[in-house]
Order: C-alpha cells, then sequence, then structure tokens
C-alpha cells in the first residue's frame, strides 16, 4: 500500500510560523512615506496662508478706497467774462471731495452750483484709457458722452496738481473763459462699452452722446433747442460747457 502526501508552500508550517502572506511595513519606506504627507501638509498650510493674505491685503486696499476720506479741496479759480459791464472777476469754488485715480488714469470732478452765474451742478469723468468724458446734470440726472479732449483736459496727474495748488492757494491765476456747445446725436442703451467707470457713473440714468456743433455740418435750429450749462475746468482755465438737445 502506498501512502501519497502533499507538501504545505509553507514547508508544513502555519502561517504564523512561516513567511507572513502580507509583508510587513519596511521602517525605510515608512519613514518616507511619512515625509512625503508632511512636505504636502507644509505646502497646503503655505498656499492657504498666502490666500488669507491675499484677502488681507484686497479687503484692506477696498476699506481704504471706500471709507478713508479723499483730498477735500478748497479753494477757487478766477476768471474774468469778457462782458462790458462786468468789472469783478468771476470764482469758480472747490468744494466737493476730487477724486482723482492716478494709477487707474481716471479723473472725476463735482462741480457745485456757481453762486455767480448761471450753470448747473454735474458729475463728470474724464477717462484717460477709453478716452471718453461723461457728464452727468445731476439737477435733470442725465448723462452725456464724448471723446475726450486731450489737448484740454489735463492728465490725471497734472490735474491733481492743479486742484492741490487752487486749494493750497499758493496758486491764484487770473484765468480765462472758454465756451464749447455740444449737441446731443443719439440715445445710448447699451453702457457696458463706456468702460466700467463711466458705467457705475450713469447706470440707471438716461444717456445720450454728444458732439461738437463746430464738426455737425448743416445743422442750425438753434432756437428750437434747450441748452444746459456747466461751468468746470479740468486745465488751468475755465470751461462753459453748453449741451443742447431738441
Amino acid at each position: 500500500m502506498v501512502k501519497i502526501s502533499f507538501t504545505s508552500p509553507t514547508g508544513g508550517k502555519s502561517p504564523k510560523e512561516g513567511h507572513s502572506l502580507v509583508t510587513e511595513e519596511d521602517p525605510e519606506v515608512g519613514t518616507h512615506v511619512a515625509e512625503r504627507r508632511s512636505s504636502g501638509q507644509c505646502l497646503l498650510m503655505l498656499l492657504g496662508l498666502a490666500f488669507i493674505l491675499a484677502g488681507l491685503i484686497v479687503g484692506g486696499a477696498c476699506i481704504y478706497k471706500f471709507f478713508v476720506p479723499r483730498h477735500k479741496l478748497e479753494g477757487h479759480l478766477s476768471y474774468m467774462e469778457n462782458r462790458k459791464d462786468v468789472k469783478e472777476p468771476y470764482y469758480l469754488p472747490i468744494s466737493e471731495e476730487a477724486d482723482i485715480r492716478e494709477e487707474e488714469n481716471v479723473a472725476f470732478i463735482n462741480v457745485p452750483v456757481p453762486s455767480f452765474a448761471d450753470g448747473d451742478s454735474a458729475a463728470i469723468v474724464h477717462d484717460f484709457d477709453r478716452l471718453l468724458t461723461a457728464y452727468l446734470d445731476l439737477q435733470i440726472q442725465k448723462c452725456y458722452i464724448i471723446n475726450l479732449n486731450t489737448s484740454v483736459v489735463l492728465p490725471p496727474r497734472s490735474l491733481l496738481d492743479l486742484f492741490m495748488k487752487l486749494a493750497s492757494g499758493s496758486y491764484l491765476p487770473q484765468t480765462y473763459l472758454v465756451s464749447e456747445e455740444l449737441v446731443v446725436t443719439e440715445k445710448i442703451d447699451d453702457l457696458s462699452e463706456l468702460g466700467i467707470f463711466i458705467y457705475q457713473h450713469c447706470v440707471g440714468r438716461e444717456t445720450y452722446r454728444l458732439q461738437r456743433r463746430d464738426q455737425i455740418s448743416g445743422l442750425q435750429k438753434r432756437s428750437a433747442e434747450v441748452c444746459r450749462s456747466i461751468l468746470h475746468f479740468g486745465n488751468n482755465f475755465v470751461t462753459r460747457t453748453s449741451i443742447c438737445e431738441l
């Protein structure tokens, strides 16, 4: 009689006595894994700190922009009107806050109601990036858009310097008056093409495009027009801007 037997792969030993089917973790490999986990955690922590720091910087800038008072200027620019019955100079006061953003190439100018002549209070935006000027007539709440005249309006940095001189009293020029006549040509329905600054300035208000009268051929009908005037300055002389529409 022949007896046949089979030898276990473990050499007759139980798994506990022989080699384990699952190898134990190598201490050296475990150390490398722990180091990689630690590096990943440090990287995540640094990214989190960077986001927090960026949020603090942006938040601080917003708080400064919206809550810290801007330059409040008080001064005047005097000029003589070309009339025989006028012997004393007129004064265009600066009594509102001027918000001139040099880094954004935009100048915001608040025009108070002149006490010396007919005129409307207005808020004016000169956008040197879009090359546009927006007049907001505060009395009738209408916006008017025209191409920026860079040969007349000083850039923001120079305009701020002029305002500061006038406000300090160190610069008191006897200047002159320039008149210009602008005519309403069409209504603007889509304000998005005007840029963010003018959009925020005019959104929710009727907005119209302007053109200088001397650039429109054959335009007459002056007797049927209604014109409103804004006295302001974007240079060292005063400008009377008349905006006319039918």
